[in-house]
């Protein structure tokens, strides 16, 4: 094998069950893996030092010193000094809430670690690259796309379990709200609004496990929207509001949050916010549902709204791996 070529799915975090381990494990997370956005990235042995390079896309060109970080890191861990070319052919929006820096991160640590000749596992990557502290979702949508719930941190957790992966419906859609003039809490933020959050109290964290168990997945598993759909309302309303402080209000981005408000305010029972955001979500039942409300809302969006809108499909599959010339793969094929 001269070159392998990843490309990783975006994912929804759609909230925590227990941010204050109340019951012994903290965070626990619910996550759809989504189609139609994804990191790309093709690493290459290179002839020689001088023929080695890291080049990206317009798209992508905002990863570039991250993924120069990730790879500096893994060639050390595996002791590789062979030169490598890296390209970065597409990329997850950054601070979006989308999960851009795991599947970077994944992306390319299994890519190195299989030009080393190392058989690692998703997870021992996680590690690796220090993803994974709070959430297992990104790493599930890695391995095997659905939607995804993962257990939580107990005291001896290197990475959060998946303890759930449903398929998500053929036909349900997602329409994603953007704003691109608002970043997401991320790093040292991130890590210093977490310290700076109010106990979440064991008796919000058990209704949501409640709706995780009886409401979420069983929706899932039946393809009983609404029953599913209200269920993510109403676990995004909790958790919004628990991480108001930080965020600004429920929702971080305001001009997601008067989106969303339209949307519901047209009968939509299934929305909210992916992770720290800005992006906002709308989940319908249908593909003709998700279109009549996504050509209403662009003929009441008016010139100069930052907020823009894209349908995608949820995605049962994992990353897809191509070594060298041969025909593309999913990880769990």
């Amino acid at each position: 094998m001269t070159a392998i070529e990843v490309e990783s799915p975006a994912r929804l975090h759609l909230g925590f069950i227990d941010p204050s381990g109340s019951a012994g494990r903290r965070f626990g997370s619910l996550g759809l893996t989504v189609d139609g956005l994804s990191t790309r990235i093709r690493l290459s042995r290179a002839t020689s030092p001088s023929n080695a390079y890291v080049v990206a896309s317009d798209v992508a060109r905002p990863e570039i010193a991250r993924a120069q970080v990730h790879l500096e890191r893994l060639r050390q861990t595996c002791n590789y000094s062979e030169p490598l070319s890296l390209e970065l052919l597409d990329a997850i929006p950054p601070h979006a809430g989308l999960g851009s820096g795991t599947q970077l991160a994944l992306a390319l640590g299994y890519a190195v670690t299989r030009l080393a000749g190392r058989n690692w596992s998703t997870r021992q990557i996680a590690a690796l690259t220090d993803r994974g502290n709070r959430s297992g979702i990104g790493i599930g949508a890695f391995e095997q796309g659905g939607f995804i719930v993962d257990g939580g941190r107990g005291d001896a957790t290197e990475v959060p379990p998946v303890i759930s992966r449903l398929p998500f419906p053929a036909n349900w859609r997602v329409i994603l709200l953007f704003d691109q003039t608002f970043a997401g809490v991320h790093g040292d933020a991130e890590i210093e609004a977490f310290r700076r959050l109010p106990p979440f109290t064991a008796a919000s964290a058990g209704r949501l496990a409640q709706l995780t168990l009886m409401n979420v997945l069983p929706g899932l598993a039946e393809a009983d929207f609404p029953l599913f759909g209200r269920a993510i309302t109403e676990i995004q309303a909790a958790v919004g509001d628990h991480f108001a402080p930080a965020q600004g209000g429920r929702f971080a981005s305001r001009n997601v949050a008067r989106w969303l408000d339209w949307f519901a305010a047209r009968g939509s029972l299934c929305l909210g916010q992916s992770s720290w955001g800005p992006t906002g979500f709308v989940i319908t039942a249908s593909a003709d549902e998700a279109s009549a409300l996504l050509h209403a809302a662009k003929a009441a969006r008016e010139v100069g709204d930052p907020v823009r809108f894209r349908t995608v499909s949820g995605r049962n599959a994992g990353a897809r791996i191509n070594e060298s010339t041969t025909t593309t793969q999913s990880l769990n094929s």
